[in-house]
């Protein structure tokens, strides 16, 4: 249970713009596991959160408990991979990461691991070559931390795994394939 004010460190899963300024973004905590955060007035140009809120950017902030939805007071970059947002192939892969972990998690369940795990394969990636193996470790990894695939079995084919335990296609999936290939 989060106190009426608080403060953690997250990787930003996804953001959506809402209203004329504001922006609706998804969290993945290091306490809280999967917040939905509201960050007002982010949109306008002189606002100082802006640069803070990308998707895959790993922050600490601050919000305050709402009646429906927890308001953004404070934001502060930790690491923005900057050198995964200079290539395209890095950026495609990063975004399908962040949609596997949106897909695959519950709101507010807290996984000190899996957050570990994000932010492990996120400075592998800024760092790594070998993408497609990187993308198979993660899924792979992934399926394992959450219970979904036993420890000790080889994965043939992580796509096909994946699509089965979402029960639906990864939309990133056939972006991340092309690139890759």
């Amino acid at each position: 249970m989060r106190a009426k004010k608080f403060t953690s460190e997250g990787i930003v899963i996804s953001r959506k713009n809402y209203s004329e300024a504001d922006r609706i973004l998804v969290i993945y905590t290091n306490d809280y596991g999967k917040l939905f955060v509201m960050a007002k007035g982010v949109r306008k140009l002189k606002s100082k959160k802006r640069g803070h809120l990308e998707v895959f950017s790993h922050i600490k902030f601050s919000a305050s408990k709402g009646s429906g939805i927890d308001v953004m007071t404070e934001v502060e970059s930790i690491n923005d991979f900057h050198k995964i947002k200079k290539d395209l192939k890095k950026v495609a892969l990063a975004y399908y990461f962040m949609e596997v972990v949106f897909k695959l998690t519950s709101q507010e369940e807290k996984n000190k691991e899996l957050f570990r795990l994000i932010l492990n394969y996120l400075d592998k990636l800024d760092i790594d070559k070998n993408l497609r193996t990187l993308r198979f470790s993660f899924i792979h990894d992934l399926l394992v931390l959450l219970g979904y695939w036993p420890v000790n079995r080889i994965m043939a084919n992580p796509d096909k795994v994946l699509e089965e335990v979402l029960e639906r296609q990864v939309y990133t999936i056939r972006i991340g394939k092309r690139l890759l290939s």
